[in-house]
């Protein structure tokens, strides 16, 4: 787990699951760009995906010094793939060309968590697991909110005010018994999905829209109190999604242009 200086931080804009979408990551960071914000944070799962994972990583080294950013499960599936995976997966054998080394080496040496300071916590999925949904249950295929004492369970004993996540793809903000709030960001590049782990289920957000979300901090007599803002970014999705039918993809393509799956 990794610490920061324990600086106060007023306003932080927290994106994640950029899934190689270069277009949608450009439209958020110049969006970001705009308004009053004193850190930026990416909550992973940057680079795969058959849009643009090259570009999408020199992006963001543009803004390697403003944006504290942890991996997701799918920055370790890129640098843990075998050559067994990578022959059995078309989008990873196209995401491995794309990209050069030094992408393969930053996503190797990202943390897995984040205290930004003693208020906020970063994760991806959960504190102990970035393959778990820490806010949906998905047991009917479909994402319901988990119960109270579920998701404390899930915290693993982080106490802090506000937690960050991503993972879900669905933006969402919650208060626990605890007071507690969880923040997740939705995805900036990948609207919809489904997945057959832990069984299947379709994650959708029935837009094409890039979503993050802005988490602030107001003082008053009551103490701190938090105030999120979930955004909704139009974009050229059209160009993302013509991508990844040039790269055999078009569950994906349907996915960016609707927030829906196939």
């Amino acid at each position: 787990m990794v610490h920061s200086n324990n600086k106060q931080f007023n306003t932080i804009a927290a994106i994640s699951d950029i899934y190689s979408n270069v277009f949608a990551l450009e439209a958020v960071l110049a969006d970001i760009k705009h308004r009053d914000i004193d850190q930026i944070v990416n909550l992973g799962d940057i680079l795969y995906g058959p849009i643009a994972p090259k570009a999408t990583y020199e992006l963001l080294t543009k803004y390697q010094d403003d944006i504290i950013t942890i991996r997701g499960n799918q920055d370790r599936q890129i640098y843990e793939a075998t050559t067994v995976e990578i022959k059995g997966n078309s989008t990873l054998a196209f995401i491995m060309k794309d990209l050069p080394e030094m992408a393969i080496r930053w996503m190797q040496n990202l943390p897995f968590d984040y205290h930004l300071n003693e208020d906020i916590y970063l994760c991806h999925g959960s504190p102990t697991d970035d393959m778990v949904y820490l806010l949906e249950n998905i047991e009917t295929g479909q994402p319901t909110l988990r119960n109270n004492a579920d998701v404390l369970a899930l915290l693993n004993g982080i106490d802090s005010p506000v937690i960050v996540c991503g993972h879900t793809h669905i933006p969402r903000t919650v208060m626990l018994s605890t007071g507690q709030i969880i923040i997740n960001t939705g995805s900036v590049g990948y609207p919809a999905y489904k997945d057959d782990l832990p069984i299947m289920h379709k994650m959708q957000t029935y837009s094409p829209h890039a979503s993050y979300a802005l988490i602030k901090c107001v003082e008053n007599k009551k103490g701190k109190q938090w105030q999120t803002e979930h955004i909704r970014m139009p974009y050229d999705y059209e160009g993302a999604a013509k991508l990844a039918l040039t790269n055999g993809r078009e569950d994906w393509a349907f996915a960016l242009r609707t927030g829906r799956v196939l």
